[in-house]
């Protein structure tokens, strides 16, 4: 039942608000209790719906049901509960109005104070990856317009959207009333809570659209949330700040368990490392230096730490850009791993997991950043990037999972079939090659890059910088290209440095030409079919 009616002009023209009624409707019960405790100890009246108003009243508070309120019981599932204009009467009056006050008297309704509603867990029933109808049923409606309105009247109401904003909603309960400016900030959280929401919505229709071999969508909502303020931007003269994007699963959503500051920089390398080693099966290691790989490697065979050998190898093919470099394991870094780094400057580390023993080695190196990558860490499908006045987007550049559908519908065009081992070698190499900035050459040697030819604005600059890097190891190495090579002066300069095998996509108005060298030397040459550009 609805307690006394209060005289609410005592509050017109005042800065703060006196809490004597609470709305509260929560899928999330985190400090539920904690909060209802604190309403009971002031003898707020708590209404709520559902699990919510069970919760509360299992813990021995009083509660009052929404539909005692409305006269009206919860009716299609659930999918109606506070629809009614008891309910958002009593969220939307204006007490600043003498005729909002008369008109809610007139009516019967006596106004809420607060609101504490989160909604339905809809990006969690996504990520679980739960599909069609049980999604939609996660679509929460009266907990959007409950919160919109609230918001939309923080002049009267306060509006509480997560458990982290209950601290200070039961400072102003103890304190006498919520202030002006603390409702103002709730109000500007919960619009940001319900446009995060829609924005997850409307992005898994929008995905649902691309799963059933449609255009692309027609309009695209991204929502992300500021985690924090770095120092700078790219220079020190930008601006710079992280946001995680809703759903997101990647760099942004990593745990951060030792070191400074994470800066622009350091989270842009720390990505291109994830796509490096990521692409690989076997345990891999990427370091990465100006968003370019220094090395990649996959573990020795046989090796008795895979993880540690992937490291030394990986940073045996450009020991000196590795200093000040950013690394990413596919796997969990060990104490040996740790042990090789102990006289190694790095920037950041980046890893699904972290042995105990390795983070002990770690502390030594206090300014060391390591980031732990969420348990659902996951590459994303789609690729968006900023341009003046809008945005690209694209499907993510993946490669199968499995090694052999990698090169599956490759074309042998020069020299005989490479032995099962120089295979694995040109599919490293391709694999690889994804990660380095265009022109891109990798030169590969037993699953490691001897040498990287990147980011030149002819392709013959990167196969001389790939050979200039590898030295006497381009010798006996396979080398793959990113895109086909226009003339057959690339190949040529890798064939003088003794190269056995390269792998390209071919489609060159000059692939004869380019495969009558590769022919006349003796070497082995597949086209792909396909490209991997990295700009």
């Amino acid at each position: 039942m609805a307690g006394p009616r209060h005289d609410h002009s005592l509050y017109r023209d005042r800065d703060t608000v006196r809490i004597r009624r609470a709305l509260v409707s929560v899928s999330d019960k985190t400090d539920l209790l904690v909060l209802a405790k604190a309403l009971a100890d002031a003898e707020v009246e708590i209404v709520s719906t559902g699990s919510t108003a069970a919760a509360i009243r299992e813990a021995g508070y009083d509660v009052t049901d929404v539909a005692t309120v409305t006269g009206v019981a919860e009716m299609l599932d659930g999918r109606v509960k506070t629809l009614h204009p008891k309910v958002h009467g009593a969220v939307l009056a204006d007490l600043r109005l003498e005729d909002h006050e008369r008109q809610l008297a007139e009516l019967g309704i006596e106004p809420f104070e607060l609101v504490v509603v989160n909604l339905y867990p809809f990006v969690e029933t996504v990520a679980s990856g739960a599909e069609g109808d049980d999604v939609v049923e996660q679509i929460d409606i009266g907990g959007p317009a409950m919160v919109r309105a609230a918001a939309k009247n923080h002049a009267n109401v306060a509006i509480v959207v997560s458990p982290q904003s209950y601290p200070g909603i039961i400072g102003a309960i103890e304190g006498g009333g919520t202030g002006l400016t603390q409702r103002r900030e709730l109000a500007a959280r919960a619009f940001a809570h319900t446009a995060a929401y829609d924005t997850a919505v409307a992005s898994w229709f929008a995905e649902g659209t691309l799963n059933d071999g449609d255009d692309l969508p027609a309009h695209l909502t991204i929502e992300a949330e500021r985690l924090a303020t770095l120092r700078y931007g790219e220079n020190s003269h930008q601006r710079g700040a992280i946001y995680s994007r809703a759903g997101g699963h990647g760099i942004a959503q990593a745990t951060q368990l030792q070191g400074k500051e994470m800066s622009y920089n350091n989270y842009v390398d720390a990505d291109a490392a994830l796509r490096a080693a990521y692409d690989m099966v076997k345990p891999a290691v990427a370091i990465i230096k100006h968003a370019n790989p220094c090395g990649i490697a996959t573990t020795a065979p046989n090796a008795l730490d895979p993880i540690a050998s992937a490291h030394l190898r990986a940073h045996e093919c450009d020991p000196v850009s590795a200093y000040g470099g950013v690394i990413a394991a596919n796997g969990t870094v060990t104490l040996k791993m740790a042990e090789n780094l102990k006289d190694i400057f790095t920037e950041v580390i980046v890893a699904p997991a972290f042995e105990p023993a390795a983070l002990e080695v770690f502390k030594a190196k206090k300014n060391l950043r390591l980031l732990q990558l969420p348990e659902d860490w996951q590459q994303e499908r789609m690729d968006v990037r900023l341009v003046s006045g809008g945005l690209l987007l694209q499907d993510a550049d993946r490669f199968p999972d499995d090694i052999v559908s990698v090169a599956k519908n490759w074309e042998l065009v020069s020299g005989e079939r490479p032995s099962e081992r120089e295979m694995e070698n040109l599919i490293f190499a391709w694999k690889a090659c994804r990660a380095v900035k265009s022109n891109a050459i990798v030169l590969a040697k037993d699953t490691a890059t001897v040498g990287v030819g990147m980011g030149q604005v002819n392709r013959v600059d990167s196969c001389r910088l790939a050979v200039e890097r590898a030295g006497d190891r381009a010798a006996g190495s396979v080398a793959a290209s990113d895109a086909f090579f226009p003339f057959a002066d690339g190949p040529q300069v890798l064939i003088d440095a003794g190269i056995t095998a390269i792998v390209q996509p071919g489609g060159s108005v000059r692939d004869k030409e380019v495969v009558d060298a590769a022919r006349k030397a003796g070497v082995t040459m597949f086209f792909t079919g396909e490209r991997h550009f990295f700009h």
